[in-house]
């Protein structure tokens, strides 16, 4: 690796809009940045964003034509078939020494790419993830949300060793990318390629220094309960293909006892971190949406379709 790495960044759209552009102009504020490049995969369902190219000169926006999706692009599930594959064409195209992933919702703070350079040269390390705070002010239901999805990487916590790390903002070295190419060149799954390095010896880093400040719309109930379904099934559709027919059934006859432990889980996590009041308040939402995320979790287990 040179000195002076070259860094890519590949900004997977998930809200677009506003979000992207607030986004976008993070990037313009880091401080002391290494050499960059931004890569944004764009497809025809959100070829707007192309109209930011004037505003942000320093972005690639790369467009990928008609992405038809196994499911309707309507749906939960059609639109995470769009995320996984903009991310594999933004990570194809990716020229860096050091590739990172972040989504719009996930706003790099101003040290964060100069970080990202640091840890890797000084770790040696071949996956670096990082902290997901989650943006303030938010409503109750937002909170409720981030803790359910990103609880575990809210700061404050100890930097180190970890069993995962979220594709929201995390960093791999160009060894680790190319060792992983045949996992991700239709569609980047997050755990499989994680799973894959773990298997090859590799660790992976989970630091408190790498932080974005995570922001998303407004959300309903009613928004989030399908997107809880539909990812929760993913991601069991994932898991389960790496489980033996046995641990399979384990696992669908045990899955009454996913929410409590979820519940108690990230109550545990969110006590430690000093918002165990919060928490409370926001229990009734994460039940509701832990268990709309284990209904999807064995439905995934069960169908085995992605």
């Amino acid at each position: 690796m040179r000195a002076d790495p070259l860094l890519s960044i590949v900004v997977t759209i998930v809200d677009g809009g506003r979000f992207l552009r607030d986004f976008l102009y993070t990037t313009t504020q880091f401080r002391d940045p290494p050499p960059l490049e931004l890569i944004v995969p764009y497809d025809e369902s959100v070829a707007e964003v192309a109209a930011y190219q004037a505003e942000f000169p320093h972005v690639t926006f790369m467009p990928l034509g008609k992405i038809t999706p196994g499911r309707p692009i309507t749906t939960e599930a059609g639109q995470h078939e769009l995320f996984d594959r903009r991310r594999a064409a933004g990570l194809a195209a990716a020229k860096g020494d050091i590739i990172a992933i972040l989504e719009d919702r996930g706003h790099p703070t101003p040290d964060w790419a100069r970080t990202v350079v640091r840890l890797h040269a000084e770790t040696g390390k071949n996956v670096v993830g990082g902290a997901i705070d989650c943006k303030e002010p938010t409503s109750l239901l937002n909170w409720a949300f981030w803790v359910t999805d990103f609880g575990r990487y809210g700061r404050p916590f100890a930097s180190g060793p970890a069993e995962w790390v979220s594709d929201v903002n995390v960093t791999y070295s160009r060894k680790a990318l190319e060792a992983t190419r045949h996992l991700w060149k239709d569609r980047f799954h997050e755990p499989v390629v994680n799973w894959h390095l773990i298997s090859l010896g590799e660790e992976l880093l989970l630091s408190n220094e790498l932080v974005v400040e995570h922001v998303r719309p407004p959300a309903t109930l009613a928004r989030l309960l399908p997107e809880r379904f539909h990812w929760g099934r993913l991601f069991g559709n994932i898991r389960a293909r790496h489980f033996s027919p046995a641990k399979r059934a384990a696992y669908i006859l045990l899955s009454p006892l996913i929410p409590p432990s979820l519940w108690i889980r990230h109550g545990i996590t969110q006590f430690r971190k000093g918002k165990g009041g919060r928490y409370l308040l926001a229990l009734p939402y994460i039940m509701i949406m832990t268990i709309a995320w284990t209904l999807g979790e064995v439905w995934g287990y069960i169908t085995l379709r992605p």
